[in-house]
């Protein structure tokens, strides 16, 4: 990774919080993805299991984390397994970590070749009851491809029948949704980056711009920033394009008088930002825009004074659309005829405001954690309202990331313009 060298207390507590989840005499392994294979010899760039990331901050392939609380052997009451180094792949793919650097990483002392943990790995569970095996149980996951998670649960059945198993996943729900201060420092890195650019975009947008040129002012920022890159697929959507919600094509103009909407963020040390901003092209928000704009900014501030512990997701959203509803109507997009007349199961706002409000945010994206369970201190949500309006070409999101504590929410995003004042003063110079 570009990034500086993680806190690995970071990695020792989630492995201590998982532990402590774990039933008496449990082992639970955890493997790292697959290397995948785009077209001919070439493979897609690597990317860790987020589970196996968040209990040892390793990003190597080949890796597992294997923990035995009740090992009667106290040097291996958790290891870390690693492929061995090889000379000949080395001059072709780069180093692979020593014993000591992944020690340094992942605070875990005891490390094992791949080559040699077989033997280890049967005698252990031989004499364990319960073996808890890790799925990408993700209710957003839209792939059934039978990843290298699942083929090693099918592994382990057919070797082991007669054990116990349990879903490690379901574990890990609970507890990655809940970041702990050590994470929330590194959330915040990604996020100051992700600020310092967009200060940057700020004084870089104008008339006759294209798409892809902002896009590559975001990269060439997230990298001279020490960020692994982006977090996601930025988005940069100029006028009626920004209606789309994932549009990723980047290749037009962006053109004076209209709007430009950025969904991007950077990550760092495997955690994700996830900022949006929706700016004037020319520097200067219409009447219009600035009407639109602000009852979406209403609408933002809204969110963050209702989003806090004991409320669930869905009654937030449900909350979040009766204020839409309202400003909808003052800004002269829905009539009281409309909202009297409306489908219960598909409200008029619906017409302008087509996506969920808010998601967790963490080492993933779009990272764990329940919907339907009221939230939780130490869970982060990003909080985006938009406004995306067919008949006048225009679409407004603004995004900022919060942190849910005992006593509410705080703004990680606190710093980063967010006014039509702000913005259009930035822009000015």
């Amino acid at each position: 990774m570009k990034n500086l060298p993680l806190n690995s207390e970071l990695f020792i507590t989630n492995r201590k919080r998982f532990v402590e989840k774990m039933k008496p005499n449990s082992i639970a392994i955890f493997v790292s993805n697959d290397e995948v294979p785009s077209n001919g010899d070439a493979l897609y760039p690597f990317k860790q299991n987020s589970d196996l990331y968040w209990l040892s901050g390793v990003t190597q392939e080949d890796s597992m984390v294997i923990l035995y609380p009740d090992n009667k052997d106290a040097k291996y009451k958790e290891v870390l397994v690693l492929v061995r180094p090889n000379e000949l792949k080395e001059k072709w793919d780069g180093k692979r970590l020593r014993k000591e650097e992944a020690t340094a990483i992942s605070g875990i002392s005891t490390i094992v070749w791949l080559d040699s943990i077989e033997a280890v790995l049967q005698t252990w569970i031989h004499l364990t009851d319960t073996i808890y095996l890790d799925t990408n149980e993700n209710d957003r996951k839209g792939s059934w491809l039978k990843t290298s998670d699942y083929r090693f649960v099918e592994k382990m059945k057919s070797r082991y029948p007669l054990h116990q198993y349990e879903r490690a996943a379901k574990v890990m729900k609970e507890l990655r949704s809940i970041k702990t201060p050590f994470e929330i420092e590194v959330v915040q890195k990604a996020i100051d980056i992700t600020q310092n650019t967009f200060e940057r975009l700020l004084k870089f947008i104008r008339p006759g711009v294209m798409e892809y040129e902002i896009e590559a002012e975001i990269m060439h920022s997230f990298l001279s920033q020490r960020a692994t890159g982006q977090a996601y697929g930025s988005i940069i959507a100029s006028g009626d394009r920004a209606r789309t919600l994932h549009y990723v094509s980047n290749n037009q103009e962006c053109k004076d008088g209209e709007l430009i909407l950025m969904d991007f963020g950077a990550e760092y040390g495997g955690y994700a930002a996830d900022l949006t901003r929706t700016v004037p092209v020319n520097g200067r928000f219409s009447e219009r825009q600035k009407e639109v704009y602000n009852a979406c900014l209403h609408l933002h501030n809204y969110c963050k004074s209702i989003l806090k512990p004991g409320i669930s997701i869905n009654e937030y959203t449900d909350k979040v659309g009766e204020e839409a509803t309202q400003q909808f109507i003052k800004i002269g997009l829905l009539t009281e005829a409309d909202v009297k007349n409306e489908d219960p199961e598909n409200k008029a706002y619906r017409k302008y405001l087509y996506h969920g409000i808010s998601h967790h945010l963490g080492i993933d994206v779009h990272d764990l954690g329940t919907r339907t369970e009221p939230i939780k201190p130490g869970m982060v949500f990003t909080i985006e309202p938009g406004i995306y309006i067919e008949q006048e070409a225009m679409g407004i999101r603004i995004e900022n990331n919060v942190w849910i504590t005992d006593n509410g929410n705080i703004d990680l995003m606190k710093n980063i313009p967010i006014t039509v004042e702000d913005i259009e003063a930035l822009m000015k110079k």
